[in-house]
């Protein structure tokens, strides 16, 4: 892959590439409201909470190892380091690109309903619960799935482009970093960041724009060593990729959507081809946040991204922070969260 933007730090240059139900979500919002700390083998985040969890003000904030406040969208590296020794990565040899590890940032933990998603237009880009016609947006349980079925997030530094044409699918990007479904056992808190293997994609189009899927599993899953594949899914994990391609299909459904349609005719695409689509995205990220190309409204404010216009200081980014509101209790959530959907 091509290196990433050089990322700063003092005397070093370093190039490298909700609810469960409404009476489960107390579970997750104290875990979403603590300090986490993402304490990997190669990255360090924490994630610090503002506002009142359930409501239209609740935010995720991000900090580094060094308690700085950072994008998640911008400032954690796309590529993950699997070891640092005094902050130099070490160099692990591979076979070839397609075995690049890759940091993801979760939202959605598996089996919760509220649409949480890094805003893409809000300095630092922070967690936060889509709203849509004045209301917090939950996605339905379609019978039989409950809530999102795989742990879902984002690959930071990548952005699907608005402005370029997918040559196989004839569709614009939808502006947003490129999706992820983490398919391994453990469930994940919003917020927090992994390190994942890439097995394969999806091609959605939803209501005509191009919306990638990544399917991935964290690194520390016991499944990840025999999972390398999208072929290695299907064989050992009968009918998890048509359930899959079942939920993105319907999910919109209930809301009064039409059924989400798919390239190639919904059949996924193996690791080489998705790895092909992350530096595509990757390479119109870095056209993004170095003010190459029409920002479509994202805030690309950072604190690393030497080569970009939109790095700022500590002290502004920390005032962004401040300027959010206190974390306060979790308001409660609709009992009809938990409601089933037949389509």
């Amino acid at each position: 892959m091509s290196a990433l933007l050089l990322r700063c730090s003092p005397g070093r240059l370093l190039t490298g590439f909700g609810s469960f139900s409404a009476s489960r979500s107390k579970l997750v919002t104290q875990a979403a409201a603590m300090p986490q700390r993402c304490n990997l083998r190669k990255t360090h985040f924490q994630t610090e909470a503002r506002g009142h969890p359930n409501s239209p003000d609740y935010r995720i904030y991000f900090k580094n190892s060094e308690g700085k406040y950072v994008s998640p969208f911008h400032d954690i590296p796309l590529k993950a380091e699997t070891e640092q020794d005094n902050d130099v990565p070490a160099k692990k040899p591979k076979k070839n690109e397609s075995e690049v590890l890759f940091n993801m940032v979760v939202e959605v933990p598996r089996w919760s309903n509220a649409k949480m998603e890094i805003a893409t237009k809000e300095p630092l880009n922070p967690i936060k619960q889509d709203v849509k016609k004045g209301k917090l947006r939950y996605v339905a349980n379609v019978f039989p799935h409950k809530g999102y079925i795989w742990n879902y997030g984002a690959l930071p530094q990548t952005w699907e482009d608005p402005n370029h044409r997918d040559k196989e699918t004839e569709c614009c990007g939808d502006n947003d970093p490129i999706d992820v479904c983490e398919i391994g056992s453990q469930v994940c808190f919003p917020g927090q960041v992994i390190e994942v293997k890439v097995l394969g994609i999806l091609a959605m189009i939803d209501e005509g724009e191009m919306d990638w899927k990544l399917i991935a599993i964290n690194t520390d899953d016991p499944d990840a060593p025999n999972l390398n594949s999208i072929e290695d899914v299907r064989r050992s994990r009968p009918g998890h990729l048509e359930a899959t391609v079942d939920w993105f299909r319907k999910y919109k459904v209930p809301d009064g959507k039409p059924e989400n349609q798919f390239g190639f005719n919904g059949q996924f695409r193996d690791k080489d081809f998705a790895v092909e689509i992350i530096k595509s995205t990757h390479e119109h990220w870095r056209a993004l946040v170095q003010r190459q190309t029409n920002s479509a409204g994202i805030a690309c404010k950072n604190i690393s991204c030497c080569e970009s216009p939109f790095r700022c200081s500590e002290e502004e980014s920390r005032a962004v922070v401040q300027s959010a509101p206190a974390f306060g209790a979790a308001y409660p959530v609709s009992p009809e969260v938990d409601k089933w959907h037949f389509v």
